[in-house]
């Protein structure tokens, strides 16, 4: 039955943040209860943090530096002169704003405008195209050689039909 609960999808859904409050109850419950839950909790989110890291793209350093330079000199402007922003009582970094500017963003600039795609999709879209250009050449060659047999049958019936008569 733990064994069944573990293979129901439910600690996935809760890892993923899309269980129901319902099945998060139930599953700290069965959590607090069978230790092979806990552990079986406990590896999927080992495995999710790994698949997170392999598949995480570290930008470059210098776009870090900005990011930083940027937020320092937001917070330097803010504490040397609180007048010049506006914002709500929750003082939350995203509500203020410049009086006449509108919304501050940090500008990111990447090293280039080309979509990266890994060596191995290269050689696989290659392939797709080089196959797409061998397969229009034989439907063209086929064709032909359709239409061609079509006219020689053609001949043929009409040459039946006058020896018929």
């Amino acid at each position: 039955m733990i064994q069944q609960y573990i293979n129901s999808g439910i600690l996935e859904a809760y890892v993923t943040g899309s269980a129901s409050e319902q099945e998060i109850r139930e599953l700290l419950y069965m959590k607090a209860n069978h230790p092979e839950v806990n552990i079986a909790l406990q590896e999927l989110e080992k495995d999710m943090e790994l698949i997170a890291q392999q598949m995480a793209i570290t930008p470059p350093e210098r776009t870090w530096n900005r990011i930083a330079d940027t937020i320092d000199e937001l917070i330097l402007r803010q504490t040397s002169n609180p007048d010049q922003f506006t914002g709500r009582e929750d003082n939350n970094y995203k509500n203020f704003t410049k009086p006449d500017t509108g919304p501050q963003y940090i500008e990111v600039e990447a090293e280039s405008n080309h979509m990266k795609v890994h060596k191995l999709w290269k050689w696989v879209f290659a392939a797709v195209f080089v196959l797409g250009k061998i397969f229009l050449a034989f439907a063209i060659y086929f064709y032909l050689e359709n239409r061609q047999a079509q006219q020689q049958l053609k001949e043929i019936k009409t040459e039946l039909q006058q020896l018929k008569r």
